[in-house]
């Protein structure tokens, strides 16, 4: 509740200049606040804690490190579809871990937003489960939208009538302690756990990465951060001024980060490669023992900002944004080959289990076209484009190199797969939806998906999408049409009933939100949000 006394003497303060004050800067309040709560001092190094000189003598569990990619298009990796303009900007680091170990490639984000995503990889289990229904936002940043999200007849809506006291403050929307992360069932069997980059999964300090099972944290906190401080002479910028999400990311967001939980203070340079360097370097403080690394990157989610040395190495991409996100996609692609370079450099390539995915597919904020061809849908949505997700894995003693398996999984199963190959007891005493793809097939019948009222499911081949803006039922066969351009419900209401019902049982075992959704917005599933608003294009409202 303090938070919120602060807020309220901002608000009084802003409101005291006039009704300009107050109406043009309401939605800078979240980072006025952090800033005078938490203010950003200069960089300062960070000292990864050094394991043993020597490597204990015989084997050794693997090393593990799972690469999460955010906003990560499909079609953003150059093995899948092509790459970012046409393939101008290839992803040659990204499709070796695919080329060098198993492609998955039926696999799905586990929500087709960031926070529930995370959640459900960190705990094996859907976070409708335990409440985490909504992507983790500001009050301010739901009313924000609602002001600005919209396109031809269809605006956005804000419930303010679901505010109330009972609602939790930003910091404590996240898992509950109560869960057993991924983190804390490895270090359980004795794995020093890292985490660098994106957490998203509660501020508050019993929700923090360190008290969430890792021994050493070096975080974003908050849902985002800068890549680097705006006025840089060494960046380049890409407003997006048709986007309500991006007017406000750049006036409360910071480049900034944490370690364990201290200070907030300014990294080095661009974020990506702020976050390598790291990682590198917590990679070499720990050759010599069993480590699980969670390595987030913020990369390519918005704001759009580019290194100036990558964003002049692509002149022929003549569209800015397009350029500026394409040299985002080059620099992540790069240093991540910087990572598996060191593994190798450190003699520990061959002993490491390395995962790649991404939270959920492209944005449609972003005003690029194709991110997720051939797939229809953007992030927020239940189309492939929003939930179907790149899952590499690559272990060169367990996995032969150059496999592909079409069999449904995705984010929920990292859990399980982890904890198998690190030797680490998954809890028994609640339910875990996660299960080990390495040892075969996942067996569940069917894997569903909630954001308040809009649901999914797939169950073999079949997928049904339900929606209450608009009412719709939405059934495709995956297998004859994989890219959802023809709806089947109204010839097949026999399946869309079965269908029905298996989403309705499933529901019955999910709780309710810990936070409601306060703000429905309309995403148009074949274009971008800056597209022109032509009558007939199909659309849905996402919640969160």
């Amino acid at each position: 509740m303090k938070r919120r006394w602060i807020a309220a003497g901002v608000v009084a303060a802003l409101a005291a200049g006039g009704t300009w004050g107050y109406q043009a800067n309401k939605y800078r309040l979240p980072g006025i606040v952090q800033d005078w709560r938490d203010p950003v001092v200069p960089n300062r190094a960070v000292r990864w804690q050094q394991g043993p000189v020597k490597a204990p003598a015989g084997p050794r569990p693997p090393n593990i490190i799972l690469i999460v990619a955010d906003d990560l298009g499909y079609n953003d990796i150059s093995l899948n579809g092509g790459g970012v303009a046409g393939g101008i900007v290839q992803t040659p680091n990204i499709d070796a871990l695919a080329r060098e170990g198993v492609n998955f490639t039926a696999a799905y984000a586990a929500n087709a937003t960031c926070s529930p995503s995370r959640a459900a990889m960190m705990t094996g289990r859907y976070p409708t489960r335990f409440g985490f229904e909504f992507t983790a936002v500001p009050v301010e940043l739901a009313e924000n939208l609602a002001h600005g999200e919209g396109v031809g007849p269809h605006r956005a809506i804000f419930h303010r009538e679901l505010i109330t006291p009972d609602i939790p403050d930003y910091p404590a929307m996240g898992v509950p302690a109560s869960e057993v992360t991924i983190a804390e069932a490895v270090k359980a069997a004795g794995y020093r756990t890292l985490h660098i980059g994106k957490w998203h999964l509660g501020e508050a300090p019993a929700l923090q990465p360190q008290a969430q099972g890792f021994d050493e944290s070096l975080a974003i906190l908050a849902g985002g951060a800068m890549f680097m401080a705006e006025d840089d002479p060494r960046v380049v910028n890409a407003k997006l001024p048709w986007d309500p999400i991006d007017r406000f990311l750049w006036a409360n967001l910071r480049h900034a980060v944490t370690f364990n939980g201290g200070r907030r203070f300014g990294p080095r340079g661009h974020m990506t490669d702020y976050f390598a360097d790291e990682a590198i370097r917590a990679i070499e403080a720990n050759r010599n023992r069993p480590f699980f690394m969670y390595l987030a990157f913020n990369a390519p989610h918005t704001p759009l900002q580019a290194t100036r040395e990558d964003h002049d190495k692509l002149p022929q991409i003549k569209d800015h944004k397009t350029r500026v996100y394409g040299a985002m996609i080059a620099q992540l692609d790069r240093r991540i080959g910087d990572v598996m370079a060191t593994l190798k450099e450190q003699g520990i390539d061959d002993n490491t289990l390395v995962i790649f995915t991404s939270d959920n597919g492209g944005a449609w904020y972003n005003g690029i076209e194709n991110l997720n061809a051939p797939f229809r849908g953007w992030k927020a949505t239940f189309f492939e484009g929003g939930i179907r997700t790149p899952l590499f894995m690559r272990w060169p003693v367990g996995i032969t190199p150059g496999t592909q398996r079409a069999d449904v999984t995705g984010h929920l199963d990292i859990f399980a797969t982890i904890a198998a190959a690190a030797g680490a007891v998954v809890p028994q005493d609640r339910p875990i939806d996660s299960e080990n793809i390495l040892a075969g097939p996942a067996k569940r019948p069917a894997m569903f998906w909630r954001s308040g009222d809009y649901r999914a499911v797939r169950a073999g081949d079949w997928k049904l999408q339900l929606t209450k803006r608009p009412e719709q039922a939405r059934l495709y066969n995956l297998a004859a049409d994989p890219t959802e351009r023809h709806d089947l419900a109204a010839a097949d209401p026999g399946r869309v009933a079965t269908l029905r019902a298996m989403i309705e049982a499933q529901n019955e075992d999910m709780a309710n939100p810990i936070w409601p959704g306060l703000v429905e917005g309309p995403v148009r599933i074949d274009v971008p949000l800056n597209a022109a608003w032509r009558n007939g294009q199909d659309y849905i409202y996402w919640t969160n």
